[in-house]
């Protein structure tokens, strides 16, 4: 349903792009419309009423206002009457009906009035939803610059972004926003990925390394190789997701929805029964009838259908602006269960990406030296270890000749006269990180020890993990002991299971799962995928994401913010509340009207004012998870 931003896509200080607001969102739906033209009829109508006007008058006007407000609620009703199915819309429509046909029209037209208001509130959530989810779509240019080359020139076409394919090369001018995934392979940029993954600080791209749709560039100018077609990337996958989640429902709802069918069957064999008994024993006809209508009123399910998808479809509305894609109801609902979670190290706990944690020289050197070194080499290494290596040494680097790389060893180069190899060192089962050697000419001088950054809220996720499901973190990797080991340490995970292959991971999650425990696994690599499967809630960071880990996933966490995984399960939860919360309102007012009309007089406005106004009760209510502080 809905991937929103937090605050709105700027780009040089200008917004990009803005949900509507809920005014604008509720003008172009039909829904809305039909209800505030009924709503409009009938004052006027009551108004007329009210001022003695000829009886002819107001009475076309409420009859209008039953056809503004109930013509697609009856048309919906019988259409699913034909498939043997009784809709609860059909019994208001009958009700109403009913009440004008022995006169009571101010009665009926009021309750069409209702019924269409709640519909529109219905209609304006799932809405909202959808809009958040479509101001991703501006984020992506509608068009790009595509290159061709031929001999030595380079030919240069404005296309649709729609229009680019795999291995097009793009021209990305500097403050352009980028037209595609792809490669970077030439040109060295700052790029703003604030809006796609939530980066504070734009980030350096250089040749070969990936750049997203929709992030913009900054003073340098790229040339990228696309990897992906417009219809499969990033933005166009989180919003293909949505859109599949939009369809579904939550378990609760479907039971609601079964039982349903079931109730208003019942409701009509009472309504029949509550009108000929009293018959049968004297009273009279047009009372007796008026009774039965107040009863079909009071006890139609409407309020009890509303009381679910409203706190869901905001609650994923919500979850979506902090970056967040929950792909269904279901999901939504089922995430406030989790009792543990389990993170996958890297690329989730870390940051996914080595770098330099400790620079050791020998006698006659300094760890200035032998990192400006290394660097001086690595500078032209496309390995990860190699980029970690020059980001470390800065922007002051010599310059190195005659560079190789040296598969299976390292790389090597000449700075000045002396020739600098790095290579990695001999690794031991329980090293902790990457240790690579330098040495000049032939001579080590000094090793440079990388490991895995730790992303800066680590620690206090796991914490406020810890401290909403009650129990303590587990942490999956297959790394060696000691690594895994002192990444605990440093985040305050307390259950490791280390050296665990992809299959591991997932027997690890089904043994805590067959014993009780309702697991989340949060994790972002292609080894994930089973354990993801496994678990009962399956969430993936998605800037690191693989597809397999994305497609596996019942979550998202778009903008990369590991903090937003205890937030999820608070809000899920949050949400639960506020569906027992309208399941318990919408069934006292159904047992107190209906107690009312059984054993009293319960006049037919005050039905209708009650009945509806507790299905505008629990949609009301479902809304308010749309706020931010819901999130919060």
């Amino acid at each position: 349903m809905s991937v929103l931003l937090e605050t709105p896509l700027r780009e040089g200080g200008r917004t990009l792009a803005k949900p509507p607001s809920i005014f604008v969102t509720g003008a172009r739906l039909p829904e809305v419309r039909w209800a505030a033209l009924a709503l409009a009829l009938f004052v006027v109508a009551w108004a007329l009423q009210l001022a003695d006007a000829p009886a002819p008058l107001w009475w076309s006007l409420y009859l209008a206002c039953y056809l503004a407000g109930g013509w697609e609620p009856a048309r919906a009703g019988i259409s699913a009457l034909r498939e043997r199915v009784l809709d609860v819309d059909l019994l208001m429509i009958v009700a109403a009906i009913a009440a004008a046909s022995i006169g009571q029209v101010f009665d009926g037209a009021l309750l069409i009035v209702i019924f269409a208001t709640s519909g529109a509130l219905e209609a304006l959530v799932t809405q909202r939803t959808a809009d958040s989810v479509g101001s991703l779509l501006t984020l992506a240019p509608e068009r790009a610059t595509r290159m061709t080359r031929t001999g030595d020139a380079d030919g240069l076409q404005v296309v649709a972004t729609s229009e680019l394919v795999t291995g097009d090369l793009i021209l990305i001018r500097p403050g352009e926003r980028i037209g595609g995934d792809g490669i970077v392979v030439e040109g060295v940029s700052e790029v703003d990925q604030a809006a796609v993954t939530g980066e504070s600080m734009p980030v350096r791209r250089a040749e070969g390394e990936e750049v997203l749709s929709g992030t913009v560039n900054g003073t340098g100018s790229l040339v990228v190789r696309v990897t992906r077609p417009a219809s499969e990337s990033v933005i166009a996958r989180v919003v293909a997701l949505v859109a599949e989640a939009s369809e579904t429902t939550s378990q609760r709802q479907m039971f609601i929805e079964k039982v349903e069918q079931r109730y208003s069957i019942g409701v009509v064999v009472a309504t029949l029964l509550v009108f000929a008994v009293p018959l049968a024993f004297g009273e009279d006809f047009t009372a007796a009838l008026l009774r039965a209508i107040t009863f079909m009123i009071v006890a139609s399910p409407c309020a009890v259908v509303l009381s679910t998808m409203p706190p869901l479809l905001a609650s994923i509305a919500n979850a979506g602006r902090h970056g967040v894609l929950v792909k269904s109801a279901t999901v939504m609902e089922r995430l406030g269960r989790t009792d543990l979670v389990a993170f996958d190290k890297t690329g989730t706990l870390t940051q996914g990406a080595p770098v330099v944690r400790d620079v050791t020289a020998l006698a006659g050197h300094t760890p200035e030296t032998v990192l400006a070194l290394a660097a001086a080499v690595e500078q032209h290494s496309e390995h990860p270890v190699g980029r970690a290596i020059a980001r470390a040494a800065g922007a002051d680097v010599a310059a190195a000749r005659n560079f190789r790389a040296l598969p299976g060893h390292g790389v090597e180069g000449r700075v000045g006269a002396r020739l600098v190899r790095v290579s990695q060192a001999p690794g031991e089962a329980e090293t902790l990180g990457t240790v690579v050697d330098v040495l000049v000419d032939d001579e080590p001088i000094g090793t440079l020890t990388l490991d895995d950054a730790l992303r800066a809220d680590a620690a206090a996720t796991v914490a406020r993990t810890t401290a909403i499901t009650e129990h303590p973190v587990h942490l999956l990797t297959g790394d060696n002991d000691r690594t895994a080991a002192d990444i605990a340490a440093r985040t305050g995970i307390s259950v490791v299971h280390a050296r665990l292959l992809p299959a591991d991971k997932a027997t690890v999650i089904a043994a805590l799962e067959a014993g009780g425990a309702t697991v989340m696994i949060v994790g972002d690599g292609v080894n994930d995928a089973p354990a993801l499967a496994a678990a009962s809630t399956g969430i993936a960071m998605g800037r690191h994401g693989s597809d397999i880990a994305l497609e596996t996933a019942d979550a998202v966490i778009i903008r990369d913010e590991l903090s937003a995984v205890p937030s999820v399960i608070a809000l899920s939860r949050k949400a639960r509340r506020y569906v027992v919360a309208n399941l318990i309102v919408a069934a006292a007012f159904i047992t107190v009207l209906v107690v009312w009309d059984l054993i009293a007089t319960l006049p037919l406005p005050l039905a209708v004012a009650g009945h509806e106004g507790s299905t505008v009760i629990v949609a009301l209510n479902g809304l308010r998870l749309l706020r931010r502080s819901a999130w919060s």
